[in-house]
């Protein structure tokens, strides 16, 4: 407040940092807040515990300060006085719930405006606010947490929110603009406010439309109906419309339509059923909405680049989702076995849409960077029109109609990436959101991104239909068990097209926790005793799974698995040499373990095997190389590297050697040995592969394993 009279944009920053400190504390010591995945503001305040926690009034005011924070770091924004003073509010109510929350000796103060006026005797640089490291900050304060997560339990139950009631002209002037200052609007050139209209049904027959947004050609883009932070946006939709109404007769274009009290924003673009919106389109996100209108054409018939996707299914997923778009749904969900090309399919779909002028811009995610990379080759060697960038890699080209990413990026790039028309992913920027692997865990841990690109959404996995969690369903707006299109394993391998698994029983026996000593063989008893003997000789009934890790994992068990890997897996070169292997291992550790011992056991087979993780450098070589025919090495020890989205054909053993937690994970698993490899059995067509499981995986999942007799 001491810098309120000198410098609004350092005011507002400095409130920003200090709620970003606030909330860092809060982690620290609260039990109920996990960190998420990046320790951002937009990410900490976005969890749904913390939510919780401080309560929609209070959240709304946080969000303003987040906003306006934004707007004054990146500069070049008309700020206004009393957008500072509602932050340096909103501040002061924040800090007010977190001392009553978790402090000792609170006392109710209230803010106080009159302070706000009073002058500084001399300008006072803006103070320096620390970096907070919030691990650090987490660990310093362990010894609180519990203390403080249960004194915030009990206080937080008098506490009275203090709502955010703000007229229509504030809510218009404080939330509203910092909106459309986000968006890249500029007041009184593309932005006007208050504009007067006639064909109203009133005595005066005028109108005035709370904001009317403009092209560069002096046509309206869009309307903006306001209404108070505590109404609700659905009492001006009829306004709106007649507003619409009355700019549609006079430029020849009817303009979008949004509805906003600064929280819930909602959109009627003419296409689709209102819906809501993260925030205002910018001027180009609407320039490109009217261009594709009127090059849009009908994807009722449609023609699919065979030399892309030239297998009849394939074709089918993408009249399916052509359709469904077609029908005004904005949500598509492919179902497709691993290996029976969803990549192939997802750029013959991109091609359609573009060729019909249904979108422009192109988003595919993916979870990994391997997965990034991959996808973005396909789409340069099968579309190699469509501009590509990969924001892992690159962030300058920003032209690309066509961006890769992982999820991890895109949260990052969402606020920081610019050109020069200001923050260049706004939430219209997009016009079709692929997404790799789609399933509930992704929507949720990242469900900032899709709530913040407007845009239709194709998801893609291979998990079986039938095994695909109710919930993903509801993400993608369809029935339980009834995705956009399938097609899986089963039908797949009765085509052709893929090849079936079989797995090989072991006599290792993986045990789950709590299973006794009684129902072990005389050999894993053996292991038992050697291993959880204590000092007196004696032995635990049970044990817990942390101690069954370091048993299933120990030295003798790595060696055994490596040993009938190499004795029963699938062979090339006249059983002369083992057939490409992917071993799934538990983590790093574990993964060096298994190298270590097998250079221990074949130290004859130099350069064999290799441990492909996200600690190997230059992982992306390292995958190149196990994935070219006839070179070594010939096995992939992987730790979340090799589980999905990669494509070696010549894979002939998969060794399962870790729990597999994620029905979806596993699915894409068992998808790494599926494709199709003419003449690799020295001559001879691939028509299976052997799994590995030593971990009870296929019992977890209750899937048929199809095994082969237990291997001596």
């Amino acid at each position: 407040e001491k810098i309120l009279h000198i410098d609004l944009a350092a005011c507002i920053l400095n409130c920003r940092r200090a709620m970003e400190c606030g909330v860092k504390w809060m982690y620290s010591v609260d039990n109920a807040l996990v960190k998420p995945w990046q320790d951002t503001l937009v990410n900490l305040m976005n969890d749904g515990e913390f939510r919780e926690i401080v309560g929609k009034d209070l959240w709304k005011r946080m969000d303003h300060i987040r906003r306006m924070g934004n707007a004054a770091a990146h500069g070049g924004k008309a700020l206004t006085r009393p957008q500072a003073e509602l932050c340096l509010e909103n501040l002061y109510i924040f800090l007010d719930f977190v001392a009553y929350c978790y402090g000792t000796d609170y006392q109710e103060g209230q803010f106080d405006r009159s302070l706000l006026e009073e002058q500084p005797a001399a300008a006072v640089p803006a103070p320096a606010v620390p970096d907070v490291d919030l691990d650090a900050l987490i660990a310093e304060n362990q010894a609180l947490k519990a203390e403080l997560t249960a004194r915030r339990e009990e206080q937080k139950q008098t506490y009275v929110p203090k709502p955010l009631d703000l007229s229509e002209y504030e809510t218009r002037k404080l939330y509203i603009d910092a909106m459309l200052l986000d968006a890249g609007w500029t007041q009184g050139q593309d932005w006007l406010d208050e504009v007067e209209l006639h064909g109203m049904p009133n005595k005066s027959g005028k109108g005035f439309a709370d904001y009317v947004l403009y092209g560069s050609d002096g046509r309206p883009l869009a309307v903006i109906e306001a209404k108070r932070t505590c109404a609700d946006v659905a009492r001006g939709r009829h306004q709106a419309r007649l507003y619409a109404d009355i700019l549609e007769k006079q430029y020849g274009r009817r303009p979008v339509v949004f509805l906003t009290n600064g929280f819930d924003t909602r959109i009627d673009d003419g296409a689709y059923p209102e819906r809501r919106v993260a925030s205002i389109y910018s001027r180009r996100d609407l320039d490109k909405l009217f261009n594709l209108r009127a090059m849009r054409t009908s994807l009722t018939c449609v023609a699919v680049n065979k030399d892309v996707a030239g297998r009849w299914y394939q074709e089918s997923a993408i009249k399916a989702v052509c359709d469904s778009f077609a029908r005004s749904r904005r949500k598509a969900l492919l179902v497709m076995a691993t290996g029976s090309g969803k990549t192939r399919t997802v750029i013959a779909l991109c091609d359609v849409l573009l060729r019909h002028g249904w979108v422009k811009n192109i988003l595919f995610l993916a979870d990994r960077n391997s997965l990034v990379t991959q996808a973005k080759r396909s789409f340069v060697n099968l579309l190699p029109s469509l501009s590509v960038t990969n924001l892992c890699e690159e962030k300058d080209n920003t032209a690309a109609r066509c961006v890769f990413s992982t999820y991890q990026t895109m949260m990052n790039c969402i606020d920081s990436v610019k050109d020069e028309e200001g923050k260049l992913f706004t939430c219209g920027h997009f016009d079709l959101v692929i997404c790799d692997e789609a399933h509930r865990s992704i929507y949720n841990k990242y469900r900032d991104i899709f709530h913040w690109f407007d845009a239709p959404l194709v998801g893609l996995t291979a998990t079986p239909k039938d095994e695909i969690d109710k919930n993903t369903y509801e993400v993608f707006e369809l029935e339980n068990g009834m995705p956009t299109y399938g097609y899986e394993l089963s039908q797949a391998v009765t085509d052709g097209f893929l090849v079936d698994f079989m797995t090989v029983e072991t006599r290792l026996k993986f045990l789950e926790e709590g299973i006794a000593y009684d129902e072990l063989s005389d050999e894993d008893k053996e292991a038992y005793e050697r291993t959880f003997e204590d000092e007196n000789g004696a032995l635990p009934e049970k044990i817990s799974s942390s101690a069954l890790n370091e048993w299933v994992f120990n030295e003798g068990t790595i060696r055994e698995v490596l040993h009938i890997l190499m004795t029963s897996g699938l062979k090339i070169d006249y059983g002369e040499k083992l057939g490409k292997t992917i071993i799934f291992a538990k983590n790093h550790r574990h993964a060096e373990k298994i190298l270590e011992i097998f250079g221990r056991e074949y130290p004859h087979l130099p350069g064999y095997a290799t441990v492909i993780d996200n600690q190997t450098a230059y992982a992306q070589d390292a995958i190149d190389r196990f994935s070219e025919p006839g070179k070594l090495p010939q096995i992939a020890i992987s730790v979340d590297m090799l589980d999905t989205g990669i494509d070696v054909p010549q894979v002939l053993n998969l060794v399962f050697f870790k729990n597999v937690m994620s029905k979806a994970k596993f699915w894409q698993m068992i998808g790494r040995g599926t494709r199709l490899c003419p003449g690799l059995l020295d001559g001879a067509d691939k028509e299976k592969f052997y799994i590995f499981d030593f971990c009870g995986n296929f019992a977890f999942f209750r899937v048929n394993d199809k095994g082969k007799p237990a291997v001596s």
